[in-house]
């Protein structure tokens, strides 16, 4: 029985990566609800969307040169 250990820690940090985003919106949106009330965690949405915007680009970028020197590299 073999093992596939780059594809175990790719699922291990996506899986990691997925649950502290959940943790974030749910525990600390529901947080600022529960403290402050409805308006303040629909700002909190929003100061949270507007920071993963240079988050995602800065990540699509990375996979974009990945892929660019995966391409290189069988050529």
């Amino acid at each position: 029985m073999s093992r596939n250990l780059r594809e175990y820690a790719s699922q291990t940090t996506f899986r990691l990566v997925a649950g502290s985003i959940v943790l974030l919106f749910v525990v600390g949106l529901g947080a600022i609800w529960i403290i402050y009330g409805t308006y303040a965690a629909m700002m909190g949405f929003l100061c949270l969307l507007g920071a993963f915007i240079p988050i995602g680009l800065i990540a699509v970028s990375i996979f974009g040169l990945d892929w660019i020197v995966k391409r290189a590299d069988r050529d």
